[in-house]
């Protein structure tokens, strides 16, 4: 895969780094004021609502069983939200994640803009991001997240995420899901390289024995690309997952 063409896409723009940082701060001063008015909650008419879910929380069979999870919580009043998003896995003892903190506002039936913080860590290292995306139920019902990235030296990501739930019947649910990731810059302590990164489609079969709690079983196609594929030689291209789905 020619990563130098992947490249042209993207290119650092400091410009624009100024300007996304500033919408963060701004998105951020709201954050805190929707704070003060989710703690004052209690004296208002709007309810507070709250969920934690667990969409992923396996093991798989690929080399050294990696351990992986992917955890979405929000605190939600009227059409404003926070919104914490994390996911990894851990292998032999080393983690790897992905975590958000983001703000989110109503801006169309089931859509919401996210403006926050990305922190993502690999073994020994850690980068940090500016993040704005969106997030909602795509038309025929795909649950979708997009997401832009900027980190201090200018350099861009794009992850992008959809989910489709298909009901063989109400408790037993085929949970079909595509991911995406791409970068304009090499980002060799996160191994990472620049160019569209990698691409991973799941197919996951659970049974809610409740609504809340459901076990799964299913399987995982992962691909690296361009210099991100240098970086994982050993990294598996399929893999078979067994986990719980629970939220409360």
């Amino acid at each position: 895969m020619n990563t130098n063409s992947n490249t042209n896409h993207f290119t650092k723009q400091p410009g624009l780094y100024t300007q996304l940082r500033g919408v963060i701060l701004y998105s951020l001063m709201i954050s805190a004021t929707t704070f003060s008015n989710i703690a004052n909650a209690g004296m208002m008419d709007e309810p507070v609502v709250t969920k934690v879910a667990m969409n992923k929380f396996e093991i798989t069979n690929a080399n050294h069983n990696p351990k992986v999870w992917a955890l979405n919580a929000w605190v939600m009043k009227d059409i404003q939200r926070l919104v914490l998003k994390s996911k990894g896995e851990s292998v032999d003892g080393e983690t790897s994640s992905e975590n958000m903190l983001l703000y989110g506002h109503g801006i169309a039936p089931y859509w919401d803009i996210q403006l926050g913080l990305g922190y993502d860590t690999h073994e020994n290292d850690t980068h940090n991001w500016g993040v704005i995306g969106l997030s909602g139920m795509a038309p025929y019902f795909f649950e979708t997240n997009a997401y832009a990235l900027v980190d201090s030296d200018g350099t861009l990501g794009l992850r992008l995420a959809t989910e489709y739930d298909t009901l063989f019947t109400q408790r037993l649910i085929l949970s079909s899901e595509l991911e995406a990731n791409a970068y304009s810059d090499d980002i060799p302590e996160l191994q990472l390289g620049s160019g569209l990164s990698s691409i991973a489609l799941g197919l996951r079969l659970r049974y809610e024995i409740k609504r809340e709690f459901a076990p799964y079983i299913g399987v995982e196609f992962h691909k690296t690309y361009g210099q991100t594929a240098d970086y994982h030689k050993e990294d598996f291209e399929s893999a078979l997952v067994a986990g719980l789905r629970f939220w409360f």
